[in-house]
Parts: C-alpha cells; sequence; structure tokens
C-alpha cells in the first residue's frame, strides 16, 4: 500500500537536528516501500546521505521572506502536478503557508508536524503559528506539544502524536569500540578513572549550560569534584558571545581543570560512551528531548529538568531522574546523589532506559506511526 503514497516534504534546511532526521527517515523508508518520496529544502549536511535514485531533492529557497512565500505557492503546486504528489508534510511555519495554499490549489493531502512550542509574544505571531493546525492532520512530537496546541489554537483537524525516533542501532554500546573511546579520552585529556558528567546540545542560553556551571561550582565549594570531569559538547552556530560567556564563568569559578567547553562531534555515541552521566539541563520546555533518549540508547543514566518532553521521555527514579527546573541547587543535590550511587545501580538504570527506547522511541516505530496517517488521509 505504500506504493501508491507519492509523498513531499517541505523543511526549511536538512542540517542535523531532530526534525529534519525525522524528515529523513519518513523520506527513506517510503522510498524502500516502493513509493515516491521528495523533499524540498534549501540544502542541508544531511543531503549528503541520501540516495539521490531514491529520494528525490528539490532544493530551492525556504525562508520567512513574504515574497517567497507567496511565490512558493506556485512552486510547489508545480511540483505536485509534475510529480503526482497526493501528501504534503511541511515540518515548518513559513513552508507550511506556502505549502497550504499550493495544496488546496491542487486539491491533495497537507498535513503538519509541531517540532516546537512556537512561542507567541502577540496576536501577529499566533496568527503566523496558527497555519500548522490548518492541515488535514496535525502531528505532535509529544503529548507535552499536543496539550500545548490544544491549550493555544482552534484545531479542526484530527491530531496525534508520533513520538520521535532515533535509531536505537547507531545509538548503541555495541557501535563504540574501545579505540575510540580511548581516541576522545586523549583528545579531552580526561586520565585516570573520573566520573564524567557530559551535557550535551548546542550553545544557546535555554539548554542550560550557565545553570550547569553554577551547580558544578557548588559542588565545587564543597569539594566534591576530585574525581569529576565535566564536558559541554556542542556547536554555537554563531553565537560567539554565549560561548565566549560560558567561557568567562568558567574561569570566574576556577573550573578549567574540571571542565571542557568542546565543539560538537562526528560520532555522538561515543561521547555517550565516556560517560557516566548524562544531563538535559534546559530551562525552558523541550518539545520533545532527543538527548534524553539518546542516552538512555546508549544505557546511559540521564538526569533532566522536570518539564517538556522530559517528564514522558525519562522515566523518574527508573531510567533517569528529574531536578528542579532552573534550580541550580537542587542539580547540584542530584548530582550528588547519583555520584554516590553504587555502580551496579546505575548500570540497571542504564539497561532499563535502553529498555524504554526500544518500546517507544525507535525511529521504526516513528516512522509506522507516520505511514498510518498518511495511509488515513489516502486511501
Amino acid at each position: 500500500m505504500s506504493a501508491n503514497i507519492r509523498l513531499l516534504q517541505i523543511i526549511p534546511n536538512m542540517d542535523i537536528g531532530g526534525a529534519e532526521t525525522g524528515c529523513l527517515h519518513v523520506a527513506d523508508h517510503i522510498s524502500k516501500q516502493s513509493g515516491f518520496s521528495a523533499i524540498l529544502t534549501s540544502g542541508g549536511k544531511l543531503l549528503d546521505l541520501i540516495d539521490r535514485d531514491k529520494i528525490k531533492i528539490f532544493k530551492w529557497p525556504i525562508n520567512k521572506n513574504i515574497f517567497f512565500i507567496f511565490f512558493n505557492i506556485f512552486y510547489i503546486f508545480l511540483k505536485i502536478k509534475i510529480y503526482k504528489i497526493n501528501i504534503v508534510h511541511a515540518r515548518s511555519r513559513a513552508p507550511a503557508w506556502s505549502a497550504y495554499f499550493a495544496s488546496k490549489l491542487a486539491n491533495v493531502k497537507f498535513v503538519t508536524t509541531f517540532h516546537g512550542t512556537y512561542n507567541f509574544k502577540s496576536k501577529l505571531k499566533k496568527f503566523y503559528n496558527s497555519i500548522m493546525v490548518k492541515s488535514d492532520h496535525v502531528i505532535a512530537g509529544s503529548e507535552f506539544i499536543l496539550n500545548h496546541i490544544h491549550t493555544n489554537y482552534k484545531v479542526k483537524a484530527k491530531s496525534s502524536v508520533v513520538k520521535r525516533g532515533i535509531d536505537e542501532k547507531y545509538f548503541s554500546k555495541k557501535n563504540v569500540t574501545e579505540e575510540e573511546i580511548k581516541k576522545l579520552k586523549d583528545l579531552m585529556k580526561i586520565s585516570g578513572e573520573k566520573f564524567i558528567i557530559l551535557l550535551p546540545g548546542r550553545l544557546t542560553y535555554w539548554k542550560g549550560q550557565k545553570l550547569f556551571i553554577e551547580a558544578l561550582n557548588i559542588l565545587n565549594n564543597q569539594n566534591l569534584l576530585e574525581n569529576v570531569y565535566s564536558l559541554i559538547i556542542g556547536g554555537h552556530q554563531g553565537r560567539i558571545q554565549y560561548k565566549e560567556e560560558l567561557i568567562q564563568l568558567v574561569k570566574k569559578y576556577n573550573l578549567e581543570n574540571k571542565l571542557k567547553i568542546a565543539h560538537g562531534l562526528n560520532k555522538m555515541p561515543v561521547a555517550y560512551s565516556i560517560s557516566n552521566l548524562v544531563l538535559s539541563s534546559s530551562i525552558e520546555p523541550e518539545a520533545f528531548g532527543r538527548i534524553s533518549v539518546e542516552a538512555q540508547s546508549m544505557e546511559k543514566p540521564v538526569l533532566a529538568s522536570d518539564i517538556g518532553g522530559s517528564l514522558e521521555t525519562v522515566i523518574n527514579n527508573k531510567t533517569g531522574w528529574l531536578f528542579k527546573n532552573n534550580d541550580s541547587e537542587d542539580l547540584a543535590e542530584k548530582i550528588k546523589m547519583i555520584m554516590k550511587t553504587e555502580q551496579n545501580v546505575l548500570d540497571l538504570i542504564g539497561r532499563q532506559g535502553r529498555k524504554n527506547v526500544k518500546e517507544n522511541y525507535t525511529r521504526d516505530l516513528m516512522v509506522s506511526r507516520t505511514l498510518e496517517i498518511y495511509k488515513s488521509l489516502v486511501y
């Protein structure tokens, strides 16, 4: 039945991220099932991973410029007609406006995915966001996002939760060699037996890097960091000033020998592998919380803020722990508690995390549930 699906997904760029990875996984699955699969995007690193013989790529400017939003209606309409598209799936607001009108003109089904809360401070911004609920089916990445949608918007279309999925075979301790672990430890200058705390994620204020540094300072003042080493790993994506603020805060608290801020790595499973604890310290709600899920898949205990998607992905006291949002004191206390926990208990927590991912957050589950929605619209 997938062979009858002719899908066009539209996303601003295909750089590495949750929405982009999900787009790639769905496209790949449709093509393998003999359906037609295309992606309309302005570019991105993930395009290098795509077999152009199986998945059609339309590289085209996708941005918030009102001229492009209007012009792209006709561009998308032409692609729908030429390639006999029967489902258009928009994964961002600007292209969703174009896709909405193009789909109406072509009389094909239109699907949207809410990948975030899309905060609004004005009626105009809320109106701009509202395009995401004007589709034939609205997909939310978590129960948290679904509740946000129905609390803030009038939703006439059917809506469903499709939990984001990861490649549990890639994020597996079996996918990492001892040589890779040694190489990364040497690169980070980590010697001896250390309790390693990892905070992954792009460098931006709401990811809570400053909160983590404040918590480390509390622990350092209690002389509890003697055998602890921490890593903040993530690209600044142009936020050079924010990265400098983090560096200055580390210097202020004399944590240079306890914490390293490093750029994103090519193979994150290796970074997870060297850690004893993975932290997700976001001070604003995560729509999903990919870091927590990836860490659990790697059988690593997780400590996450008690807001947003983390309330769903982390099972408190079973696959990890939750701390009070934006509370450096509670974060420090939770880290202290975890450092005192016996290793066999941490290993058990890790195994429970892996089980949680395999039952709820795999790529195959995400793709199959998305496909069910497509089929309900086409057949």
